[in-house]
């Protein structure tokens, strides 16, 4: 049968895509896969499901021999990227793992995120606890204990930083990495 086979077009078409894709973002295996399969079944009215799977799966290959595929890079660039702006890890290893990177992956990745510090920039992006200006309130301890918790981080993690004062924030921002000490 000849549909199991993409045509040439559509190999020439996915290849393309392919570069134009990963030129403007980083993607994951699973993403860049996803986008192609979705895109075919959009750009060739008769196109098969084996043909579909077919595409997606050279995409991927191609962007392997083309070194622009790389989930252990994405899984790091990522974690840095989402430490600094106050992830914690828990939040980082979901987000990772919703885009399709393996699970040995993920653990590697943010092993050594260290939640204080993303709890504290975390606290300082939305004017929590040391941070905090005006009056604490029940509602207002509420609101920030319960945001800590939504976002990820542990009620230790969250009460720490919500009871520190301005000066011990700030020094965690200095003194340390969000990676743990002995990751670079």
């Amino acid at each position: 049968m000849m549909d199991e086979t993409p045509t040439s077009r559509m190999l020439s078409w996915a290849r393309n895509s392919t570069i134009y894709r990963l030129e403007r973002r980083m993607m994951t295996e699973k993403q860049l896969s996803d986008a192609i399969a979705k895109k075919a079944k959009q750009k060739f009215e008769d196109i098969s499901d084996a043909q579909i799977k077919a595409l997606a799966d050279f995409a991927v290959k191609f962007a392997y021999e083309l070194k622009v595929l790389d989930d252990v890079a994405y899984a790091e660039i990522s974690t840095r990227s989402a430490v600094r702006s106050g992830k914690s890890k828990k939040a980082i290893a979901f987000r990772l793992a919703s885009k399709g990177i393996d699970g040995e992956t993920v653990v590697a990745a943010v092993g050594e995120v260290d939640d204080l510090h993303s709890a504290v920039i975390f606290a300082r992006k939305r004017g929590f606890g040391p941070f905090r200006r005006g009056d604490l309130d029940e509602k207002r301890k509420a609101k920030e204990l319960s945001a800590f918790a939504r976002n990820g981080f542990s009620f230790a993690i969250g009460k720490r930083v919500f009871d520190m004062e301005r000066q011990d924030a700030e020094d965690v921002l200095q003194s340390t990495s969000a990676f743990c000490p002995g990751s670079h």
